[in-house]
Protein backbone atom coordinates (compact mmCIF):
# COMPACT_ATOMS: atom_id res chain seq x y z
CA UNK A 1 0.00 0.00 0.00
CA UNK A 2 1.44 2.97 -1.23
CA UNK A 3 0.98 6.66 0.34
CA UNK A 4 0.47 9.49 -1.93
CA UNK A 5 0.56 13.03 -1.87
CA UNK A 6 -2.67 13.81 -3.96
CA UNK A 7 -2.03 16.05 -7.35
CA UNK A 8 -3.97 18.97 -7.35
CA UNK A 9 -6.15 17.11 -9.98
CA UNK A 10 -6.57 13.93 -7.91
CA UNK A 11 -7.93 16.30 -4.93
CA UNK A 12 -10.13 18.29 -7.43
CA UNK A 13 -11.70 14.96 -9.26
CA UNK A 14 -12.89 13.86 -6.00
CA UNK A 15 -13.88 17.24 -4.97
CA UNK A 16 -15.91 18.11 -8.16
CA UNK A 17 -17.11 13.89 -7.93
CA UNK A 18 -18.24 14.54 -4.33
CA UNK A 19 -20.17 17.38 -5.38
CA UNK A 20 -22.14 16.06 -8.11
CA UNK A 21 -22.70 13.24 -6.07
CA UNK A 22 -24.70 15.25 -3.21
CA UNK A 23 -26.33 17.37 -5.99
CA UNK A 24 -27.77 14.52 -7.55
CA UNK A 25 -28.57 12.89 -3.81
CA UNK A 26 -30.33 15.86 -3.41
CA UNK A 27 -32.28 15.85 -6.66
CA UNK A 28 -33.15 12.52 -6.36
CA UNK A 29 -34.56 13.13 -2.35
CA UNK A 30 -36.03 16.30 -2.89
CA UNK A 31 -37.63 15.69 -6.55
CA UNK A 32 -38.34 11.75 -6.50
CA UNK A 33 -41.94 12.43 -7.36
CA UNK A 34 -41.03 14.33 -9.68
CA UNK A 35 -38.33 12.58 -11.57
CA UNK A 36 -39.93 9.45 -11.70
CA UNK A 37 -42.96 10.37 -13.12
CA UNK A 38 -40.70 12.14 -15.55
CA UNK A 39 -38.33 9.25 -16.32
CA UNK A 40 -40.83 6.45 -15.58
CA UNK A 41 -38.03 5.00 -12.84
CA UNK A 42 -39.88 3.93 -9.87
CA UNK A 43 -39.74 6.04 -6.85
CA UNK A 44 -38.13 3.97 -4.35
CA UNK A 45 -35.30 3.13 -7.05
CA UNK A 46 -34.74 6.72 -7.22
CA UNK A 47 -34.55 7.20 -3.34
CA UNK A 48 -32.58 4.05 -2.97
CA UNK A 49 -30.03 5.26 -5.28
CA UNK A 50 -29.74 9.01 -3.25
CA UNK A 51 -29.25 7.17 0.16
CA UNK A 52 -26.64 5.40 -1.65
CA UNK A 53 -25.00 8.35 -2.71
CA UNK A 54 -24.82 10.20 -0.10
CA UNK A 55 -22.29 8.70 2.19
CA UNK A 56 -19.88 8.38 -1.23
CA UNK A 57 -20.30 11.46 -1.98
CA UNK A 58 -19.56 12.54 1.73
CA UNK A 59 -16.53 10.56 1.44
CA UNK A 60 -15.24 11.75 -1.66
CA UNK A 61 -15.39 15.16 -0.32
CA UNK A 62 -13.89 14.28 3.03
CA UNK A 63 -10.87 12.78 0.85
CA UNK A 64 -10.56 15.23 -1.61
CA UNK A 65 -9.38 17.52 1.42
CA UNK A 66 -6.57 15.26 2.75
CA UNK A 67 -3.18 15.68 2.62
CA UNK A 68 -2.11 12.21 1.90
CA UNK A 69 -4.19 8.73 0.58
CA UNK A 70 -3.44 5.59 0.21
CA UNK A 71 -3.10 4.48 -3.50
CA UNK A 72 -5.53 1.60 -2.13
CA UNK A 73 -8.30 4.11 -1.20
CA UNK A 74 -7.78 5.90 -4.66
CA UNK A 75 -8.51 2.10 -6.21
CA UNK A 76 -11.44 1.84 -4.11
CA UNK A 77 -12.83 4.80 -5.22
CA UNK A 78 -12.10 4.02 -9.00
CA UNK A 79 -13.74 0.36 -7.89
CA UNK A 80 -17.14 1.67 -6.38
CA UNK A 81 -17.54 4.64 -9.44
CA UNK A 82 -16.99 1.27 -12.15
CA UNK A 83 -19.53 -0.36 -10.58
CA UNK A 84 -22.22 2.26 -10.13
CA UNK A 85 -21.67 2.61 -13.99
CA UNK A 86 -22.51 -1.49 -14.19
CA UNK A 87 -25.00 -1.17 -11.94
CA UNK A 88 -26.31 1.51 -14.56
CA UNK A 89 -26.25 -0.51 -17.32
CA UNK A 90 -27.57 -3.77 -15.49
CA UNK A 91 -30.19 -1.63 -14.26
CA UNK A 92 -31.44 -0.63 -18.06
CA UNK A 93 -30.65 -4.28 -19.69
CA UNK A 94 -32.28 -6.41 -16.57
CA UNK A 95 -35.92 -5.07 -17.75
CA UNK A 96 -36.61 -4.71 -14.21
CA UNK A 97 -37.55 -1.40 -15.12
CA UNK A 98 -38.80 0.13 -18.07
CA UNK A 99 -38.30 4.17 -18.18
CA UNK A 100 -39.16 5.95 -21.38
CA UNK A 101 -36.80 8.08 -23.72
CA UNK A 102 -35.98 10.49 -20.90
CA UNK A 103 -35.38 7.90 -18.37
CA UNK A 104 -32.49 5.92 -20.51
CA UNK A 105 -31.04 9.15 -21.43
CA UNK A 106 -31.00 9.70 -17.42
CA UNK A 107 -29.62 7.11 -16.65
CA UNK A 108 -26.67 6.94 -19.56
CA UNK A 109 -26.09 10.33 -19.17
CA UNK A 110 -25.35 10.15 -14.97
CA UNK A 111 -23.07 6.88 -15.97
CA UNK A 112 -21.20 8.81 -18.52
CA UNK A 113 -20.54 11.66 -15.86
CA UNK A 114 -19.23 8.81 -14.02
CA UNK A 115 -17.14 7.12 -16.26
CA UNK A 116 -15.27 10.85 -16.63
CA UNK A 117 -14.60 11.20 -13.09
CA UNK A 118 -13.19 7.78 -13.32
CA UNK A 119 -10.94 9.03 -16.05
CA UNK A 120 -9.96 12.33 -14.21
CA UNK A 121 -9.53 10.34 -11.18
CA UNK A 122 -6.96 7.84 -12.68
CA UNK A 123 -5.23 10.64 -14.57
CA UNK A 124 -4.69 12.68 -11.26
CA UNK A 125 -3.69 9.24 -9.03
CA UNK A 126 -1.10 8.81 -11.62
CA UNK A 127 0.02 12.35 -11.28
CA UNK A 128 0.58 12.09 -7.22
CA UNK A 129 3.31 11.64 -6.08
CA UNK A 130 4.44 9.14 -3.62
CA UNK A 131 5.27 10.25 0.47
CA UNK A 132 8.68 9.29 1.03
CA UNK A 133 9.60 7.00 3.97
CA UNK A 134 5.90 6.82 4.19
CA UNK A 135 5.39 3.17 5.45
CA UNK A 136 4.24 0.84 2.44
CA UNK A 137 3.76 -2.76 2.22
CA UNK A 138 7.41 -3.06 -0.11
CA UNK A 139 9.04 -1.75 3.40
CA UNK A 140 7.39 -4.78 5.54
CA UNK A 141 9.03 -7.52 4.32
CA UNK A 142 12.78 -5.35 3.64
Amino acid sequence: MTTLQPSLLLRRALFADGLVGVATAAQLLLLADWLSNLLALPRELLIGAALVLLPLAAFLLWLSRRESLTSATVYSVLGLNALWILHSGLLLLSGWVAPNLLGYGFVIGQAIVVLVFIELEWIGLKRSQAVPGAFTQASVGA
